[in-house]
């Protein structure tokens, strides 16, 4: 086998295309592989929904960037042909490896989205030699392309949050389907509009907002608001670690405030606030000084109160976790704490959705794990704007299925 024949058989080169010729350059580390056609080759296009088979009517010089060979920056050139159609019409050819975004082969575009999944993208354009405003301009493309093709049918429970773009109070707001735990929309800022926008998206995609049962979320006012509003059979639940988030809040500031005429506490913030399970060996020390010093701290007593919430969570009924929210909040409001009495008046502002939880049994965990990795991401890349982390989001967390617009890449969600 001749080497334009192997060159063939490795780019999956098939009739009525072949390898004409092939040149190294080993001082410049380039590979150049002309293709072209046989003469009197017929293509098969389709307009309208119909398919007609047509011979060139003239050509078009094209040339794409294809995965290295070993250290030689490799590429495809080629004559392509343009046919004429029955109306009269010009119609261009797009060669089999030809990627969506003009100058690079669909091998090439797959690697770039691999990569893209683990990598900032100034690096993978330092590694392949190619700009980062190309590189951003083909994942752009193959999300919103990716996109057009999800299916929300099936959606019925969600999770929805924030998440900070950069400094200065950007954000975006994250929804995610909890059952398949992909991400399904991103859009800028956190008000009440965003979940109209996502109503729209998520129609436009088949979904059904009447069948959306269940949603996780904060307490912000804008998300209740743009829920009760656009998705009318949803019932709220109020996620457990933003419930926790607050009460904790509120046994730091008891600490900040008591530490101010106990040297005692100095020291003590991360013993007090997180779980005994957490607790390093320095934190456990601290803890079992504050609890044998007999001094009846007010931030021991406003852990006990966080401690007796979260076990709340344990209730094997939804009579015994009503009881014993009415019990703690009872207990809170009446501790003489006020950061801890304000706390569990928020909660009881919001009873129903703190309820909720034991009925759903939803949170969003799930979605704060996607949101680890997506800030991972960022730092990595030392920021995003707007519309890349945009498409960082759904590329990392989103489950799109690229192999139905690039059949270089495997059938499975990447």
């Amino acid at each position: 086998m001749n080497g334009t024949k192997l060159f063939a058989v490795a780019l999956g080169i098939e009739n009525p295309w072949y390898v004409k010729d092939i040149t190294f350059d080993i001082e410049n580390k380039r590979l150049d592989i002309q293709l072209d056609f046989h003469k009197g080759s017929v293509f098969e296009i389709e307009k309208d929904g119909k398919k007609m088979f047509c011979k060139a009517y003239d050509t078009v010089e094209k040339e794409w960037r294809h995965l290295n060979f070993f250290e030689h920056e490799c590429y495809l050139k080629a004559r392509v042909p343009r046919v004429k159609t029955e109306d009269g019409g010009i119609k261009q050819i797009s060669p089999p490896w030809s990627g969506n975004l003009n100058g690079f082969t669909l091998l090439f575009e797959a690697l770039i989205l691999q990569l893209a999944k683990h990598m900032p993208v100034n690096q993978i354009g330092k590694l392949i030699n190619v700009s980062d405003h190309k590189i951003w301009s083909m994942l752009d493309k193959y999300v919103d392309r990716a996109r057009k093709h999800s299916d929300f049918s099936k959606t019925t429970i969600l999770g929805v949050d924030e998440t900070s773009i950069s400094k200065g109070h950007k954000y975006v707001t994250q929804v995610v389907d909890l059952h398949s735990k992909k991400t399904i929309f991103v859009t800028e800022g956190k008000g009440s509009e965003t979940i109209e926008r996502f109503k729209t998206d998520f129609e436009n995609h088949c979904g059904d907002t009447t069948q959306i049962t269940d949603i996780s979320c904060d307490m912000s006012p804008a998300f209740i608001k743009g829920i009760q509003k656009n998705l009318p059979n949803a019932k709220i639940t109020f996620d457990k670690f933003h419930i926790l988030k607050i009460i904790n809040k509120a046994v730091d500031e008891v600490r900040r405030s008591e530490a101010k005429d106990n040297p005692l506490l100095k020291g003590s913030r991360y013993a007090l606030l997180k779980n005994e399970c957490n607790l390093t060996k320095k934190q456990k020390k601290k803890m079992e000084e504050l609890i044998l010093s007999k001094l009846n701290l007010k931030s021991i007593r406003a852990l006990h109160i966080r401690e007796n919430f979260q076990q709340i969570y344990f209730a094997e009924t939804l009579v015994k976790f009503k009881r014993l929210l009415r019990e703690w909040y009872f207990w809170a409001t009446h501790s003489r704490l006020d950061p801890m009495k304000k706390a569990a008046k928020t909660i009881k502002k919001h009873w129903d959705g703190v309820v909720n939880w034991k009925k759903s049994q939803i949170n969003n965990g799930i979605l704060e794990g996607l949101n680890s990795v997506i800030q991972a991401a960022k730092r990595k890349a030392r920021g995003y704007q707007y519309k890349h982390f945009k498409t960082i989001i759904y590329l990392i967390t989103g489950g799109l299925d690229f192999a139905k617009i690039n059949s270089a890449l495997p059938t499975q969600n990447l």
